[in-house]
């Protein structure tokens, strides 16, 4: 893929610990910490849950990212989910986010770059949020693996500032490719 493939829909953040993140009119991505003034933005481990078992660990979590057409199926089942609403960072359209593989570059707006790091491990609070909306961001594949919907993490690379309507071009890495796991 080259050019571009997709586009920021909504940017959020938040400064403090809470599950979900106010929509913004842009955020700063800040090289080798995440997003500007984010609770989760760091060097080393940001969620709390991490931090409690190793708080040196490296920060593979700066960059929370979903895709729009999540939040679209989902409301096909019945849940109002924002964007932001489950504490992601940047929303996309028009990107099979899941599918990239790890180490996926993601150019997003005129300077800033993320590196795809792995898929976003849902956990209860979704279901804290909205009852039953856990089920709808996991599911299952044809041989009954696993599969996490609720988007990808990824570090920042290149710093700079994003906003809704900015382009997003994505540069894979070199093959063979690594399939996403969790982080």
């Amino acid at each position: 893929m080259s050019g571009t493939d997709g586009t920021v829909t909504t940017v959020s953040s938040n400064g403090v610990y809470a599950f979900t993140k106010p929509n913004r009119e842009s955020v700063t991505l800040l090289a080798g910490l995440g997003v500007e003034g984010d609770v989760h933005a760091g060097v080393t481990v940001r969620h709390r849950s991490r931090m409690a078992k190793d708080p040196t660990a490296p920060n593979l979590r700066q960059v929370h990212l979903i895709h729009a057409e999540l939040l679209d199926e989902v409301a096909d089942s019945g849940f109002d989910v924002p964007p932001g609403a489950l504490g992601e960072n940047i929303t996309t359209r028009g990107i099979d986010l899941l599918g990239l593989p790890t180490g996926t570059r993601l150019r997003l707006g005129a300077d800033a770059v993320v590196e795809v790091t792995g898929l976003r491990n849902p956990c209860a609070q979704i279901d804290g949020y909205r009852h039953g909306l856990l089920k709808q961001v996991l599911g299952r594949d044809e041989d009954g693996r696993l599969v996490r919907k609720a988007g990808i993490m990824g570090i920042v690379l290149t710093g700079g500032v994003v906003r809704p309507g900015d382009p997003i071009a994505v540069d894979l890495p070199p093959e063979p490719h690594r399939p996403l796991e969790k982080v």
